[in-house]
Protein backbone atom coordinates (compact mmCIF):
# COMPACT_ATOMS: atom_id res chain seq x y z
CA UNK A 1 0.00 0.00 0.00
CA UNK A 2 1.47 3.73 -0.92
CA UNK A 3 1.90 5.85 2.26
CA UNK A 4 -0.44 8.93 2.82
CA UNK A 5 2.73 10.97 2.44
CA UNK A 6 3.47 9.24 -0.91
CA UNK A 7 -0.32 9.96 -2.00
CA UNK A 8 -0.09 13.15 -1.54
CA UNK A 9 3.10 13.73 -3.14
CA UNK A 10 1.34 12.22 -6.17
CA UNK A 11 -1.78 14.74 -5.56
CA UNK A 12 0.59 17.63 -5.87
CA UNK A 13 2.80 16.64 -8.83
CA UNK A 14 -0.77 15.37 -10.88
CA UNK A 15 -2.19 18.20 -10.22
CA UNK A 16 0.66 20.30 -11.02
CA UNK A 17 1.28 18.78 -14.33
CA UNK A 18 -2.22 17.02 -15.48
CA UNK A 19 -3.15 19.93 -17.37
CA UNK A 20 0.46 21.07 -18.66
CA UNK A 21 1.64 19.90 -21.52
CA UNK A 22 4.27 17.56 -19.83
CA UNK A 23 2.89 14.74 -18.97
CA UNK A 24 1.61 13.30 -15.31
CA UNK A 25 1.51 10.18 -15.53
CA UNK A 26 5.37 10.88 -17.11
CA UNK A 27 6.59 12.65 -13.99
CA UNK A 28 4.91 10.21 -11.43
CA UNK A 29 6.92 7.40 -13.03
CA UNK A 30 10.29 9.84 -13.47
CA UNK A 31 10.09 12.24 -10.63
CA UNK A 32 10.11 10.10 -7.59
CA UNK A 33 13.18 8.08 -8.39
CA UNK A 34 15.33 10.69 -9.96
CA UNK A 35 14.84 12.79 -6.48
CA UNK A 36 14.98 9.23 -4.40
CA UNK A 37 11.60 8.35 -3.43
CA UNK A 38 11.71 4.40 -3.45
CA UNK A 39 8.65 3.31 -4.29
CA UNK A 40 7.28 0.47 -7.17
CA UNK A 41 5.24 2.30 -9.68
CA UNK A 42 4.55 -1.87 -10.45
CA UNK A 43 2.95 -2.06 -6.95
CA UNK A 44 -0.93 -2.72 -7.88
CA UNK A 45 -2.27 0.36 -6.39
CA UNK A 46 -0.01 2.69 -8.00
CA UNK A 47 -2.28 3.35 -11.36
CA UNK A 48 -5.65 2.82 -9.34
CA UNK A 49 -4.18 6.09 -6.82
CA UNK A 50 -3.60 7.84 -9.98
CA UNK A 51 -7.07 7.14 -11.42
CA UNK A 52 -8.44 8.39 -8.43
CA UNK A 53 -6.61 11.84 -8.26
CA UNK A 54 -7.98 12.58 -11.90
CA UNK A 55 -11.21 12.56 -10.20
CA UNK A 56 -9.69 15.49 -8.75
CA UNK A 57 -8.63 16.76 -12.27
CA UNK A 58 -12.09 16.06 -13.83
CA UNK A 59 -13.68 18.34 -11.38
CA UNK A 60 -11.50 21.31 -11.39
CA UNK A 61 -12.07 21.04 -15.85
CA UNK A 62 -16.10 20.39 -15.01
CA UNK A 63 -16.33 23.56 -13.18
CA UNK A 64 -13.73 25.99 -15.55
CA UNK A 65 -15.90 25.07 -18.31
CA UNK A 66 -19.05 25.01 -16.02
CA UNK A 67 -20.77 27.23 -18.67
CA UNK A 68 -19.93 25.14 -22.14
CA UNK A 69 -20.78 22.01 -20.25
CA UNK A 70 -24.29 23.01 -19.83
CA UNK A 71 -24.56 24.81 -22.99
CA UNK A 72 -22.48 20.92 -24.58
CA UNK A 73 -24.92 18.70 -22.54
CA UNK A 74 -27.94 20.49 -23.49
CA UNK A 75 -26.94 20.34 -27.18
CA UNK A 76 -26.05 16.46 -27.43
CA UNK A 77 -29.95 16.36 -25.84
CA UNK A 78 -31.23 18.71 -28.74
CA UNK A 79 -29.09 16.90 -31.09
CA UNK A 80 -30.41 13.51 -30.22
CA UNK A 81 -33.87 14.61 -30.42
CA UNK A 82 -34.14 15.80 -33.64
CA UNK A 83 -31.63 13.45 -35.16
CA UNK A 84 -29.36 16.36 -36.54
CA UNK A 85 -26.95 19.22 -36.22
CA UNK A 86 -28.55 23.08 -35.99
CA UNK A 87 -26.46 25.16 -33.77
CA UNK A 88 -22.51 25.17 -32.75
CA UNK A 89 -23.67 24.02 -29.41
CA UNK A 90 -25.11 21.13 -30.60
CA UNK A 91 -21.69 20.57 -32.82
CA UNK A 92 -19.46 20.71 -30.07
CA UNK A 93 -20.99 17.88 -28.41
CA UNK A 94 -20.90 15.67 -31.01
CA UNK A 95 -17.24 16.69 -32.14
CA UNK A 96 -16.65 15.61 -28.44
CA UNK A 97 -17.75 11.93 -28.88
CA UNK A 98 -15.98 11.56 -31.76
CA UNK A 99 -12.80 12.66 -30.33
CA UNK A 100 -13.22 10.45 -27.54
CA UNK A 101 -13.79 7.38 -29.13
CA UNK A 102 -10.35 6.19 -30.38
CA UNK A 103 -8.34 7.24 -26.76
CA UNK A 104 -11.47 5.66 -25.11
CA UNK A 105 -11.42 2.41 -27.48
CA UNK A 106 -7.91 2.18 -27.56
CA UNK A 107 -7.23 2.03 -23.59
CA UNK A 108 -9.95 -0.47 -23.07
CA UNK A 109 -8.61 -2.91 -25.77
CA UNK A 110 -5.07 -2.40 -24.49
CA UNK A 111 -5.36 -1.60 -21.17
CA UNK A 112 -2.97 -4.64 -19.75
CA UNK A 113 -0.12 -4.25 -22.05
CA UNK A 114 0.18 -0.75 -21.64
CA UNK A 115 0.20 -0.19 -17.61
CA UNK A 116 2.93 -2.73 -18.35
CA UNK A 117 4.99 0.28 -19.17
CA UNK A 118 4.35 2.86 -16.27
CA UNK A 119 6.52 0.71 -14.10
CA UNK A 120 9.29 1.24 -15.89
CA UNK A 121 11.23 5.30 -15.52
CA UNK A 122 13.59 4.90 -18.23
CA UNK A 123 10.66 4.00 -20.71
CA UNK A 124 8.57 7.32 -19.26
CA UNK A 125 11.85 9.35 -19.66
CA UNK A 126 12.49 8.29 -23.50
CA UNK A 127 8.16 9.20 -24.15
CA UNK A 128 9.06 12.50 -22.53
CA UNK A 129 11.68 13.13 -25.09
CA UNK A 130 9.27 12.14 -27.59
CA UNK A 131 6.85 14.50 -26.21
CA UNK A 132 9.09 17.30 -26.34
CA UNK A 133 9.70 16.70 -30.19
CA UNK A 134 5.74 16.55 -30.57
CA UNK A 135 5.69 20.12 -29.11
CA UNK A 136 8.44 21.28 -30.48
CA UNK A 137 7.41 20.29 -34.17
CA UNK A 138 4.17 21.66 -33.67
CA UNK A 139 5.60 24.96 -32.79
CA UNK A 140 7.60 25.01 -35.81
CA UNK A 141 4.80 24.08 -38.02
CA UNK A 142 2.57 26.42 -36.38
CA UNK A 143 5.70 29.58 -37.24
CA UNK A 144 5.74 27.99 -40.85
CA UNK A 145 2.41 28.39 -41.24
CA UNK A 146 2.40 31.74 -39.76
CA UNK A 147 4.80 32.86 -42.08
CA UNK A 148 3.17 31.41 -45.41
CA UNK A 149 -0.25 33.72 -43.97
CA UNK A 150 2.02 37.25 -43.10
CA UNK A 151 1.77 39.54 -46.47
CA UNK A 152 5.26 40.13 -47.70
CA UNK A 153 6.94 38.00 -44.83
CA UNK A 154 5.33 40.61 -42.45
CA UNK A 155 5.46 40.11 -38.74
CA UNK A 156 2.43 38.07 -37.34
CA UNK A 157 -0.27 39.67 -35.49
CA UNK A 158 0.56 40.37 -31.96
CA UNK A 159 -2.90 38.67 -30.46
CA UNK A 160 -3.29 35.79 -32.81
CA UNK A 161 -7.44 36.27 -32.12
CA UNK A 162 -7.07 39.57 -34.20
CA UNK A 163 -6.42 37.19 -37.12
CA UNK A 164 -9.45 36.07 -39.10
CA UNK A 165 -7.95 33.23 -40.43
CA UNK A 166 -7.66 31.69 -36.98
CA UNK A 167 -10.89 29.34 -36.67
CA UNK A 168 -12.57 28.33 -33.17
CA UNK A 169 -13.02 24.57 -32.29
CA UNK A 170 -16.87 24.45 -33.12
CA UNK A 171 -15.52 25.01 -36.87
CA UNK A 172 -13.11 22.17 -37.70
CA UNK A 173 -14.21 19.35 -39.49
CA UNK A 174 -15.50 16.18 -37.94
CA UNK A 175 -12.65 14.49 -39.78
CA UNK A 176 -10.23 17.03 -38.46
CA UNK A 177 -11.68 16.48 -35.19
CA UNK A 178 -10.93 12.47 -35.21
CA UNK A 179 -7.33 13.23 -36.12
CA UNK A 180 -7.16 14.82 -32.88
CA UNK A 181 -8.47 11.84 -31.18
CA UNK A 182 -6.50 9.78 -32.39
CA UNK A 183 -3.79 11.73 -31.15
CA UNK A 184 -5.18 12.36 -27.23
CA UNK A 185 -4.74 8.10 -27.85
CA UNK A 186 -1.40 8.70 -27.41
CA UNK A 187 -1.21 9.66 -23.90
CA UNK A 188 -1.92 5.91 -22.79
CA UNK A 189 2.08 6.29 -23.02
CA UNK A 190 3.81 7.18 -19.82
CA UNK A 191 5.56 10.29 -20.81
CA UNK A 192 3.30 11.61 -23.53
CA UNK A 193 1.00 14.42 -22.47
CA UNK A 194 -2.42 14.39 -23.17
CA UNK A 195 -3.23 17.95 -23.26
CA UNK A 196 0.50 18.46 -25.43
CA UNK A 197 -0.39 16.22 -27.73
CA UNK A 198 -3.88 17.33 -28.25
CA UNK A 199 -3.15 21.38 -28.40
CA UNK A 200 0.06 19.99 -30.67
CA UNK A 201 -3.34 18.54 -33.27
CA UNK A 202 -5.09 21.56 -32.51
CA UNK A 203 -2.33 23.69 -33.68
CA UNK A 204 -1.73 21.93 -36.79
CA UNK A 205 -5.35 21.71 -37.38
CA UNK A 206 -5.28 25.59 -37.80
CA UNK A 207 -6.49 26.72 -34.22
CA UNK A 208 -4.91 29.58 -32.27
CA UNK A 209 -3.15 28.15 -28.84
CA UNK A 210 -5.88 29.15 -26.23
CA UNK A 211 -8.49 27.65 -28.47
CA UNK A 212 -6.40 24.38 -29.15
CA UNK A 213 -5.61 24.65 -25.05
CA UNK A 214 -9.83 24.82 -24.99
CA UNK A 215 -10.50 21.81 -27.07
CA UNK A 216 -8.05 19.98 -25.17
CA UNK A 217 -9.09 20.58 -22.08
CA UNK A 218 -12.74 19.70 -23.09
CA UNK A 219 -11.71 16.55 -25.01
CA UNK A 220 -9.83 15.29 -22.10
CA UNK A 221 -12.69 15.63 -19.55
CA UNK A 222 -14.79 12.50 -20.44
CA UNK A 223 -11.40 10.90 -20.51
CA UNK A 224 -10.08 11.89 -17.11
CA UNK A 225 -13.56 11.42 -15.43
CA UNK A 226 -13.98 7.92 -16.94
CA UNK A 227 -10.47 7.12 -16.11
CA UNK A 228 -11.03 7.66 -12.28
CA UNK A 229 -14.12 6.24 -11.99
CA UNK A 230 -13.12 2.87 -13.84
CA UNK A 231 -9.74 2.42 -12.09
CA UNK A 232 -11.78 3.11 -8.26
CA UNK A 233 -12.34 -0.63 -7.74
CA UNK A 234 -9.68 -1.95 -8.78
CA UNK A 235 -7.83 -0.42 -5.57
CA UNK A 236 -8.99 -3.55 -3.25
CA UNK A 237 -7.31 -3.95 -0.23
CA UNK A 238 -4.86 -1.06 -0.95
CA UNK A 239 -7.47 1.72 -0.98
CA UNK A 240 -5.97 4.89 1.10
CA UNK A 241 -8.12 6.11 3.95
CA UNK A 242 -10.97 8.30 2.97
CA UNK A 243 -9.71 11.21 4.41
CA UNK A 244 -6.45 10.54 2.67
CA UNK A 245 -8.10 9.73 -0.38
CA UNK A 246 -10.37 13.36 -0.27
CA UNK A 247 -7.29 15.49 1.23
CA UNK A 248 -5.71 13.97 -2.19
CA UNK A 249 -8.66 14.40 -4.57
CA UNK A 250 -9.10 17.74 -3.56
CA UNK A 251 -5.32 19.02 -3.64
CA UNK A 252 -5.20 17.60 -6.84
CA UNK A 253 -8.22 19.30 -7.93
CA UNK A 254 -7.43 22.85 -6.72
CA UNK A 255 -3.43 22.73 -8.24
CA UNK A 256 -4.94 21.19 -11.53
CA UNK A 257 -7.89 24.30 -11.87
CA UNK A 258 -4.67 26.96 -11.05
CA UNK A 259 -2.67 25.25 -13.69
CA UNK A 260 -5.10 25.41 -16.22
CA UNK A 261 -6.20 29.23 -15.52
CA UNK A 262 -2.31 30.34 -15.31
CA UNK A 263 -1.84 28.31 -18.93
CA UNK A 264 -4.76 29.64 -20.52
CA UNK A 265 -3.42 33.44 -19.66
CA UNK A 266 0.22 32.30 -20.60
CA UNK A 267 -1.23 31.15 -24.32
CA UNK A 268 -2.60 34.13 -25.15
CA UNK A 269 0.76 35.38 -26.10
CA UNK A 270 3.79 32.38 -25.42
CA UNK A 271 4.26 29.09 -27.04
CA UNK A 272 4.73 25.27 -26.02
CA UNK A 273 8.48 25.33 -26.89
CA UNK A 274 9.70 26.14 -23.14
CA UNK A 275 7.44 22.97 -22.22
CA UNK A 276 9.06 21.09 -24.98
CA UNK A 277 13.05 22.14 -23.61
CA UNK A 278 11.49 21.01 -20.28
CA UNK A 279 10.32 17.74 -21.28
CA UNK A 280 13.56 16.97 -22.95
CA UNK A 281 15.66 17.93 -20.37
CA UNK A 282 13.76 16.03 -17.64
CA UNK A 283 13.82 12.82 -19.76
CA UNK A 284 17.69 13.12 -20.33
CA UNK A 285 17.84 13.51 -16.78
CA UNK A 286 15.60 10.20 -16.53
CA UNK A 287 17.50 8.24 -18.80
CA UNK A 288 21.20 9.29 -17.41
CA UNK A 289 20.59 9.23 -13.49
CA UNK A 290 17.71 6.50 -13.28
CA UNK A 291 19.34 3.22 -13.40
Amino acid sequence: MLSAGLILFLAALQGVTELFPVSSLGHAVVVPPLIGLSFRQSSPAFVPVLAMLHLGTAAALLFLYRRDWVRIIAGFFRAAARGRISDPDERLAVMLIIGTIPAGLIGFLLQDPLKTLFGDPRVASVFLIVNGCILFAAEMFRRRDERRRAPGGAQILAHEEDDPEYQRVEGLSLRTTMFVGIFQAGALLPGISRSGITMAAGLVAGLRHEEAARFSFLLATPIILAAGLLELPTLGSDAPTLLVSIAAAAMSGLLAYASARFLLRYLRLGRLDPFAYYCAALGAAGLVFIH
